[in-house]
C-alpha cells in the first residue's frame, strides 16, 4: 500500500479571517454557533484536527474554523483541509481516506487510523507501506515496525550538519554497551550515575542523551571538527532510533527502487481529483463536510478505476 496527502482549498475567504490571537473562543456559545463552528469545537480534542499540533495557525476563519492556513510547494498560502489517501499500490484503488487538518502531525496520525479501519473492514494488512519524507518520523517508523509493516520512505532527519563538523553518523554505535564512540576513540555515555527511573537522566523526557567528559573533549586534537562552540559533544537518541537508522539504506536498495513509481500513483489520483473531478476547492464546510465531500469524490474515482480493471461483458447485438 501507499499513502500521501494533498491540500484542498476550503470554502472560505482570507479577508474574513482574523488573526488567531484576536479570536476569543471561550466566549462562543455552542447552542447559538453555526454548524461548522460546533463541529470545530467538537473536534478540538481529535488527533486529526486541533489536537494534532500545539502550533497556533496564523489566521482563523469564521465560516470554517477547522481549516488551516497552509501553503503548498508551488503557490501561495491559503486556508485548506488535507485529503489523505491509503491506496493499493498494485492497482491504484483507494482503500481508505480521511480528511484532516493540514499539518504533518495530523497527516501522520491519519495513516494509523486508515490502516486500522482497513484491517477491521476488509481484513487487509499491508506488508509494505510506501510514503514520502513527511512520514519518515521516528515514532511512525517505530509504530510500523512493531506491527511488522516494512516502511519504504526516506527518513525525516535533521541530525546532519552542513558546517563541516562531525554529524551523528560519524560516531560508531555500540549497542551492547549502550554508548557511542567518536573517531578519536573516546566514549560518549548516556549515564555516569545510577538513576532510579527509566525516564530519568539528562533529558528527563525519555530520550537518551550521550555526552563525553569535559576534560576529555578539551584535550582532544579534533575538537574543532567535533564541538568547536561547546565544551563537550552531546548526541541525542530517540526511542525509535533503531527503526530510523535502517531506512536510508533500505530505501536505496535496487530491489525497492520501483516503489518510487508506486508513490506516483497516489499523486496521479490527487491530480485527477482536482482536474477531472474539479475538487480543487471544497463546497462543504466543517470537518464533517470536508470528510463527506472527499469520500464522495473517492467513490467516483474508485468506480472509474474498477471499471477499467473489471470491464463489463460485451453482448452481441441481434441481427
Amino acid at each position: 500500500m501507499a499513502t500521501d496527502a494533498s491540500l484542498i482549498k476550503a470554502d472560505t475567504n482570507k479577508q474574513n479571517s482574523p488573526q488567531k490571537e484576536d479570536c476569543d473562543e471561550t466566549s462562543i456559545d455552542p447552542a447559538d454557533a453555526p454548524r461548522t463552528v460546533r463541529e470545530y469545537l467538537d473536534t478540538r480534542d481529535d488527533a486529526a484536527f486541533e489536537a494534532a499540533s500545539e502550533v497556533q495557525p496564523k489566521f482563523a476563519s469564521h465560516s470554517d474554523p477547522a481549516g488551516l492556513w497552509a501553503a503548498a510547494r508551488t503557490g501561495p498560502a491559503f486556508i485548506s483541509h488535507s485529503d489523505n489517501y491509503l491506496i493499493d499500490a498494485g492497482h491504484g484503488i483507494i482503500a481508505d481516506l480521511e480528511a484532516t487538518r493540514s499539518t504533518r502531525q495530523a497527516e501522520i496520525g491519519s495513516t494509523k487510523a486508515m490502516l486500522d479501519r482497513v484491517k477491521a473492514t476488509f481484513d487487509l494488512y499491508p506488508e509494505q507501506l510506501i510514503a514520502n519524507t513527511t512520514y519518515g518520523t521516528g515514532p511512525r517508523l517505530g509504530w510500523l515496525v512493531e506491527r511488522q509493516i516494512a516502511p519504504h520512505n526516506p527518513v525525516f532527519d535533521k541530525a546532519g550538519r552542513s558546517d563541516g563538523t562531525w554529524s551523528r553518523s560519524d560516531f560508531e554505535r555500540d549497542a551492547e554497551n549502550d554508548l557511542y564512540i567518536f573517531p578519536e576513540g573516546h566514549a560518549l555515555k548516556q549515564f555516569r550515575l545510577n538513576y532510579s527511573g527509566p525516564n530519568r537522566g539528562p533529558t528527563g523526557k525519555g530520550a537518551a542523551r550521550y555526552c563525553a567528559l569535559k576534560d576529555v573533549r578539551q584535550a582532544c586534537p579534533s575538537k574543532a571538527k567535533c564541538c568547536p562552540d561547546t565544551a563537550a559533544r552531546k548526541i541525542t537518541r530517540e526511542k525509535h532510533e533503531d527503526a530510523r537508522s535502517g531506512r536510508p539504506r533500505h530505501y536505496q536498495d535496487p530491489p525497492v527502487r520501483h516503489l518510487k513509481e508506486a508513490q506516483k500513483k497516489v499523486e496521479i489520483l490527487f491530480a485527477r481529483l482536482k482536474r477531472i473531478l474539479a475538487l480543487g476547492r471544497l463546497r462543504l464546510r466543517g470537518p464533517c463536510g470536508a470528510n463527506d465531500e472527499c469520500r464522495l469524490a473517492t467513490t467516483a474515482q474508485n468506480r472509474r478505476n474498477l471499471a477499467k480493471i473489471f470491464p463489463a461483458s460485451q453482448q452481441r447485438r441481434k441481427a
